[in-house]
């Protein structure tokens, strides 16, 4: 069963155009992660957050991803990291218009 996991952490920066440009060697490594189905980076500036909202196949790869990011996010100096990963309600989902089917 498919499992979303959300990231969020402090972060000073990059954000926007500056991000995409710094960061897109990471975006396109995580492709590449066991059982990621997709991301979506999110940002906020004004609150100074970064993070993502991924969709694994399992919660074994959203659990191992999480473990690993969390670890890469420490080594950049990074150290409060909240993940979280939950169930989908399918079906109220797809009513929604969820990417999830």
């Amino acid at each position: 069963m498919s499992k979303l996991l959300q990231v969020d952490f402090d972060f000073s920066g990059p954000f926007g155009e500056e991000m995409s440009r710094a960061l897109q060697g990471l975006a396109e490594s995580i492709n590449n992660e066991p059982g990621l189905i997709w991301k979506i980076w999110t940002e906020s500036a004004a609150n100074k957050l970064g993070g993502g909202i991924y969709l694994f196949e399992d919660e074994t790869s959203a659990s191992a991803y999480l473990t690993m990011h969390t670890a890469r996010l420490q080594a950049m100096g990074i150290t409060e990291v909240r993940g979280i990963i939950f169930d989908i309600n399918t079906p109220l989902s797809l009513i929604n218009k969820a990417p999830i089917a």
